[in-house]
């Protein structure tokens, strides 16, 4: 009697098993001050009250990881986080500061805008960008702005994209598909043959595309072959 076939992995759980071993490494507020690494780099970038940390706290399923100011725009490093083995990381998170805040000083913004396109435009380590998208307002001037940075190295499949659409839960099924449609057609503008994009609905309230989009960062970090 043969013995039963194990069976196959949850890639979902897999994914998420993953991203719960992220943990803090550096922080630095200029990009030189980053160390440099031959690991694939994930950015998450977005505007201040767009849940970026909440998200990023519920990707990896630790409370604290990203730090969710009550005062928007306070952020200003880019945080860095190793996941993978201890003995053995296989990828980088770079959490980068929130954009757009009203009460931020203008001197803070600009300098900020400058060190994020840098960031987007250089970073050697940089695979993949997560844009996170508050669906109520959709993608603003301020996510089409930052898009542009990194569109040259999307459209030839350099770098990855995923724009979850957050705070899903507050949606109904029209609104949802309305937000997703609108997305959809700024995104269309960054297609070619080569680009990488991913669009999806987010919750951390509901976890919504919570185990979806591990999955996609996941395949990012661990492409096939």
């Amino acid at each position: 009697m043969s013995a039963p076939t194990p069976a196959a992995p949850d890639p979902e759980r897999t994914a998420l098993a993953w991203a719960h071993t992220a943990r803090f490494l550096t922080t630095a507020a200029q990009l030189d001050q980053l160390p440099p690494t031959e690991l694939p780099e994930i950015a998450f970038v977005g505007r201040s009250n767009a849940g970026k940390s909440t998200a990023i706290n519920m990707l990896t399923q630790q409370k604290r990881l990203a730090f969710a100011s009550k005062t928007p725009g306070r952020t200003q490093h880019i945080n860095l986080f190793e996941l993978g083995p201890k003995d053995a990381p296989d990828a980088l998170f770079a959490d980068l500061p929130g954009y757009g805040y009203a009460a931020v000083a203008r001197g803070a913004k600009l300098r900020w805008q400058q060190v994020m396109a840098q960031y987007l435009e250089l970073r050697r380590s940089l695979s993949g960008v997560v844009l996170m998208v508050d669906s109520r307002l959709g993608l603003t001037e301020l996510d089409q702005q930052l898009l542009a940075f990194v569109a040259p190295r999307v459209g030839t499949g350099e770098v990855k994209l995923l724009v979850l659409l957050t705070k899903a839960d507050k949606l109904n099924r029209r609104e949802a598909d309305a937000a997703l449609a609108a997305a959809q057609g700024v995104l269309g503008q960054l297609a070619t043959d080569d680009a990488d994009l991913s669009l999806a609905l987010f919750s951390a309230l509901s976890r919504r595309g919570v185990g979806d989009a591990a999955q996609v960062l996941h395949g990012w970090a661990h492409p096939a072959g």
